[in-house]
């Protein structure tokens, strides 16, 4: 799809893991990424791995580096900057993280980030690790990186608050050159910055290209989707069966009539490989009634549009999804004649 770098996983975890991320790093031309911890083992394991870019990561704020690694800051600085040196000695791509940098001391990772940066790392990566961030701070956070560092910007944003996708935007627009994203946001806790998302919304609000083969997203949150073992909600944004669904009659009449009235227009379902669908129930109205019936071979009367449409909501409003067969049976009851009935008796008169 032309995804530019794809974070395998972490290679010191496992042999299982170590195996998976090898065979990734070579079957694709895609970079491939490792992820380390601050620690000669996981920094090893992941260069031995042969991808082209290890993310290196540690604590930076003070309830992480106390409670979690149970270490001070001026230790956490020397192991950032041996790790990024070890990397970079050896020509591979280093992308350094100071994790839960949106709870750390701003003047601390300001200090980091310079070190590393001294040290020769090639990327930054600003993590909103718990999900804390809002767009606005999110922003003033990334300018503020930009300018203590020569290395390029990544951000990587957490969906506790429902603003994953939100905050990336925001660090693009501060100036950071990349977002690590997850298909079908899926990640620790609420998830992740979704994948299909942030590049919807990129290629269609800000009128960017990215590169990516945007036709192939259902198709790759549907493999997603059957792989992890974790369901779509209908409701998800872009991928969900319900993105580009109508039930209202306001709204189905609407895209009948022309699309745009009632989807964004700068997004079509074409453009991500769905299709769009009318959707019958309490809400439905004649026109889409009158559309699925059309689709079925039916030829129906004003009337009988209305008498089906009347059994669609009642149908609906008990809780009951109405399906074809169910609309078959609603127009045969009325009376509907099929497009080939009518055609074979006008033959015969």
């Amino acid at each position: 799809m032309g995804t530019h770098v794809i974070e395998a996983g972490f290679p010191v975890n496992s042999d299982a893991e170590f195996e998976a991320v090898r065979d990734i790093a070579s079957s694709t031309q895609t970079t491939t990424c490792g992820l380390a911890r601050v620690v000669d083992a996981d920094i090893e394991a992941a260069l031995d791995s042969g991808v082209e870019m290890v993310h290196t990561f540690v604590s930076t704020s003070d309830v992480q580096i106390e409670d979690s690694m149970h270490a001070t800051r001026d230790e956490v600085v020397e192991r950032a900057v041996e790790s990024v040196e070890r990397v970079t000695e050896t020509g591979t791509t280093c992308m350094f993280s100071p994790m839960d940098a949106t709870r750390t001391d701003e003047q601390f990772l300001i200090e980091i980030i310079e070190a590393v940066t001294e040290a020769g790392v090639d990327w930054i990566n600003v993590p909103d690790t718990c999900g804390v961030a809002t767009p606005g701070r999110f922003r003033a956070m990334i300018e503020k990186v930009c300018t203590h560092t020569d290395a390029r910007v990544d951000v990587h944003t957490h969906d506790d608050f429902g603003l994953a996708t939100a905050n990336a935007l925001a660090g693009i627009e501060a100036g950071a050159d990349q977002a690590q994203v997850s298909v079908n946001s899926i990640g620790e806790r609420a998830g992740n910055a979704a994948y299909e998302e942030f590049v919807m919304a990129v290629e269609s609000l800000y009128q960017t290209d990215t590169g990516i083969d945007t036709t192939r997203i259902t198709e790759l949150s549907n493999v997603v989707e059957e792989k992890s073992g974790m369901a779509t909600p209908g409701n998800k944004p872009v991928v969900g069966d319900n993105a580009f669904s109508h039930e209202s009659g306001i709204h189905a009449a609407g895209v009948i009539e022309n699309s745009d009235t009632f989807e964004p227009g700068v997004m079509t379902p074409e453009m991500v490989g769905a299709e769009r669908r009318l959707i019958l129930g309490k809400h439905t109205g004649t026109h889409s009634v009158r559309e699925r019936l059309d689709e079925l071979g039916f030829v129906p009367t004003d009337e009988q549009v209305r008498a089906v449409t009347r059994r669609v909501k009642d149908f609906g409003a008990e809780k009951r999804r109405v399906t074809v067969d169910d609309l078959e049976r609603f127009a045969e009851e009325a009376g509907v004649e099929r497009q080939s009935e009518t055609e074979e008796e006008e033959v015969r008169v």
